[in-house]
């Protein structure tokens, strides 16, 4: 839904049925010459309203992951190195690979840093900031977030 600000979507890869709310910025930062993808968004993906998702090198979201709204992913950091030059100015640092496994759920305002796997089907709760991996089928909350709930894994 518009409006949508893209950056650099020539390093981005979106799949089929991915749905992405009002006010929301994907971001593929340049590298240069290369034109390698550095944001991939899965098949069946919502994305809600407000998000931000920025990728220096490599952010991907795997297929029918749920995004709440006001959520940020990065797998950079602004540089803050040197005093009396804007921080705007100093570049990004820090940049590790981010990868959102299948069927996740990402609650509202949520924070994804440099760097994090969040599991397959993994739910992280409202205001959360994810420092560490989250491990598949379970339930993390808080800043940082840790792990309350292990997601049990019905039987058919």
């Amino acid at each position: 839904m518009y409006p949508v600000r893209l950056s650099g979507e020539k390093r981005m890869s979106i799949g089929d049925h991915v749905f992405i709310g009002p006010n929301s910025w994907l971001q593929a930062l340049s590298d240069n010459e290369s034109r390698s993808i550095a944001l991939s968004i899965g098949n069946g993906t919502s994305i809600a309203g407000a998000c931000v998702i920025s990728a220096a090198k490599n952010v991907n979201i795997e297929n029918d992951v749920l995004v709440a709204r006001n959520v940020y992913i990065s797998d950079h950091i602004h540089k803050y190195i040197q005093a009396g030059v804007p921080i705007l100015a100093q570049g990004v640092d820090k940049i590790s690979p981010v990868l959102i496994k299948r069927g996740a759920w990402l609650g509202q305002n949520v924070v994804i840093c440099p760097g994090v796997t969040v599991g397959e089907g993994a739910v992280i709760g409202a205001n959360s900031v994810v420092t560490q991996d989250i491990p598949d089928y379970c339930v993390a909350v808080g800043a940082p977030a840790y792990v309350v709930k292990t997601i049990e894994i019905a039987v058919r």
